[in-house]
């Protein structure tokens, strides 16, 4: 208890920081996801293709690597000077909204084909479609994978405390350096997470329950 009492400041801005980099991530891979779905299911050849090809890079790269090369090897580029807060968000929201396209595009799947044709019929352009008939529907029915893939983006905010991202991963370093012992943070630091964890597990209940009656 010694640890997290002697320690509360820390623990306190860095999992502020875990925080703050999980919402920018989790709001910029739901947005790119859906926009990258958008082209995965495009009546358009060459947003299909690039959409196909996102996917298939970015789901096939290890994490790791895509943060190392926002740390090191983008600086080297001399585009614009981001932060390193800046850069792992863009990292995770990159490699999140991959996942987060898979998972709506299998909801959009679920969609019955009718009613895409009816719309059609109506007079619906592809964007008109999309958006206000098959989207919220597949919304609806990837509400638990759509979450665990939030879930999944909360825990990986801990590789960036590996690139001088100051967050709850990085806590056990400066535990180390002042003589505590380290287990026993860690220890914290999963409780800690567990905590961040329950908040959306409760909104996918709730979400489901609700939507499952409405339908």
């Amino acid at each position: 208890m010694n640890v997290l009492l002697d320690n509360l400041g820390l623990y306190g801005r860095a999992f502020l920081g875990t925080i703050e980099l999980f919402l920018v991530a989790a709001v910029g891979s739901l947005v790119l996801g859906a926009i990258v779905a958008a082209m995965r299911v495009s009546p358009v050849p060459i947003l299909r293709t690039f959409g196909m090809l996102y996917v298939n890079l970015i789901r096939n790269t290890p994490l790791t690597l895509v943060l190392f090369f926002f740390a090191f090897a983008y600086p080297r580029l001399e585009i614009v000077d981001l932060s390193f807060f800046t850069r792992a968000c863009i990292g995770l929201i990159l490699y999140t909204a991959a996942f987060v396209c898979e998972v709506l595009r299998s909801g959009i799947n679920t969609v019955p084909v009718g009613q895409a044709e009816a719309s059609r019929a109506l007079g619906f352009g592809f964007n008109q479609t999309l958006t206000t008939i098959v989207m919220p529907q597949a919304v609806r029915a990837v509400v638990p994978p759509l979450t665990n893939v939030q879930i999944a983006l909360l825990k990986n905010t801990t590789i960036a405390s590996g690139f001088s991202v100051f967050q709850a991963g990085g806590i056990y370093q400066e535990l180390s350096e002042n003589g505590y012992n380290v287990l026993v943070g860690l220890l914290w630091i999963a409780l800690g997470f567990l905590i961040l964890v329950v908040p959306l597990t409760l909104l996918q209940r709730n979400l489901d329950r609700r939507w499952s009656v409405a339908t």
